[in-house]
């Protein structure tokens, strides 16, 4: 509407697009006004019926700009400019039109739509400033730049960068990168556009974070990748005791840019700064695998303040692990995870994190697929593109037997994110014994992943269950390599030079023996082994053990092909039932 009064104003002179931008966007930097001006240019000429190629009413001098070249009377006290350059000629493909009391009120309601269109583009955003583009919909928060000069504030930066990324899952309609797929572009300066195509993206958000003594500093630029234009911008200035707010507020900021802001999400509250502190610091010393101590510290931050939810959240997702791996006693540990997870979801509903945890409390502590599944819906609808919360899921559907669900359900979990964990899909396939479809997906991983212990252990599985054995033992030897255990890895091409696959199974089934005697390795893990080695009843004895110890991992377990010819067995199935799964018995391959 702007545009069409700045042309009717100066009706029969030329307009030129600076004159256009300095009148529309003066001030705005991060504006790609060349969009802008033709977007809103064909939107006029949509609304007044008018071909660009025999103009009524707007003329293109290309290259420089525009006028408007239909006659207007003027009624009230508008002020009119006098022209600086002849009138046009009258041309078959420039008519001057004389507007009538008709013609004006056509022109009078034709305008009143251009306001409305021009109300809908400014609602659209950016979106609509590509012509020919798709809109956006997908984004990537890069790792912020610590800009502090101190690496011990590394963990603020990761900080902000891991809130910003739940923020916007939160507070948009976007998809959203997760942490983990990004933070292999941590300080890596590659051309953004190759960045977004790598992670499937269509904007990138970008910046640095400068913490020094009580100041906080934050910038923030929003980037289209296929064009490399600035959409958007800004900083931040807080102290310290202002930070957990911030990234909240950047993420409306871009969501409504974008013109893909939640509706109903309820602002997030101010969190105690030495708790804040302490779960940052928690978050950072996790993702680096230094669980005890990020442990230690989400303690920390709920003892300081006990209604914080995410800090809740984090020490369940801890103590979980902790269970899992065998380091303490596992239905305390369970307990203790599943009440600081509902304490999560109690104090804060909408906290992805928070549901996850009370999913895998329950389904570890007592394997209640039910309601397992219902907390990992409502994080789903939370967050549609959670992979995490998709790839559970997926898993629990697979030991259900509900296999063509859980192809589905980890299908979307690799689309939204194939980085964290790659062999995601093949594992999937080869627990619903789709092993061709498997080794298929394995090997485009592989393209990616090369050296992924995740990928090629999930590949030497659907190979082996596919009569493939020396490219099973191949792919199981480069495994154990890439996980730092060249012994293992020559001791397999040895044993399978002199026995055949068999003896590669003994091999590892001795080497995790001698491990189990002294740091508890899983009677699960143990009872596969004998498994595939036909040992029926050294195979159902560890599994009964490791039942009578709860072990957590049994739920998923006892889906694993090895035990296929075991189904009919008494002793199986009422393990299974204490499980609560279901055995009526698997094909042993689909493909």
């Amino acid at each position: 509407m702007e545009l069409l009064l700045l042309l009717v104003e100066n009706r029969d002179r030329l307009v030129t697009r600076e004159e256009i931008t300095e009148r529309l966007w003066k001030g705005e930097v991060y504006v790609d006004t060349e969009h802008g001006i033709n977007t809103a240019i064909r939107k006029i000429r949509a609304v007044l019926r008018d071909d660009p190629e025999k103009p009524r009413f707007l003329q293109t001098v290309t290259g420089m700009g525009y006028r408007f070249v239909a006659r207007v009377e003027v009624e009230g006290p508008l002020t009119v400019q006098a022209p600086v350059e002849a009138p046009l000629e009258q041309t078959p493909n420039a008519q001057a039109t004389w507007l009538t009391a008709k013609n004006r009120l056509w022109l009078a309601g034709g305008l009143s739509v251009v306001a409305l269109g021009a109300v809908a583009l400014l609602l659209a955003g950016p979106r609509l400033f590509h012509r020919g583009q798709t809109a956006i919909g997908s984004i990537a928060v890069l790792p912020l730049d610590n800009l502090s000069g101190d690496p011990n504030q590394d963990y603020f930066a990761a900080g902000m960068t891991d809130e910003l990324i739940t923020m916007l899952a939160r507070d948009s309609t976007l998809r959203v990168t997760s942490r983990t797929s990004v933070m292999q572009y941590k300080s890596v300066h590659r051309p953004l556009k190759e960045i977004a195509k790598a992670l499937n993206v269509d904007a990138i958000v970008e910046g640095s974070v400068e913490r020094t003594g009580d100041h906080v500093h934050v910038t923030l630029q929003l980037i289209r990748a296929d064009t490399d234009t600035h959409l958007w911008a800004d900083s931040y200035d807080r102290n310290n005791n202002d930070t957990s707010t911030l990234p909240d507020e950047a993420a409306r900021a871009i969501a409504e840019r974008l013109n893909h802001a939640a509706a109903g999400v309820a602002r997030v509250r101010s969190i105690n700064p030495e708790a804040h502190d302490d779960y940052l610091r928690g978050q950072y010393l996790w993702m680096v695998g230094r669980n005890e101590e990020a442990g230690q510290y989400f303690q920390k931050a709920v003892e300081i303040q006990p209604d914080y939810a995410a800090g809740w959240a984090g020490l369940s997702e801890y103590l979980d692990l902790k269970a899992m791996s065998g380091e303490g006693k596992t239905l305390e540990l369970l307990t203790e995870a599943e009440a600081a997870a509902n304490r999560a979801v109690e104090l804060d509903d909408s906290l992805v994190l928070g549901h996850i945890c009370v999913s895998a409390a329950v389904l570890f502590g007592h394997w209640d697929t039910a309601k397992a599944l219902k907390e990992l819906d409502r994080a789903i609808e939370l967050d549609p593109q959670n992979s995490q919360a998709l790839h559970l899921k997926a898993k629990i559907l697979c030991a259900m037997d509900r296999f063509d669900d859980a192809n589905a359900v980890q299908a979307k979990s690799t689309a939204a994110n194939a980085f964290v964990h790659p062999g995601a899909r093949a594992e999937i396939f080869n627990c619903t014994r789709q092993f061709g479809s498997a080794i298929q997906d394995a090997q485009l991983r592989l393209r990616d992943f090369p050296t992924s212990g995740d990928v090629l252990g999930e590949l030497a599985e659907s190979y082996h269950w596919t009569g493939h054995d020396k490219e099973a033992v191949e792919s199981l030897a480069r495994m154990f390599a890439s996980e730092g255990k060249p012994e293992l890895s020559e001791a397999a091409r040895a044993a399978f030079e002199k026995g055949g696959y068999r003896a590669v199974v003994q091999s590892e089934l001795i080497y995790f023996e001698r491990i189990a005697r002294t740091t508890g390795f899983s009677p699960v893990e143990l009872s596969r082994f004998h498994a595939m080695l036909g040992d029926k009843n050294e195979a159902i004895r560890l599994l009964q053990v490791a039942a009578d110890a709860h072990a957590p991992l049994l739920v998923f377990r006892l889906n694993d092909p090895a035990y296929d010819a075991l189904h009919n067995d008494p002793r199986f199935r009422a393990v299974a039932q204490r499980v609560g799964l279901p055995y009526e018995g698997k094909p042993t391959a689909t493909n």
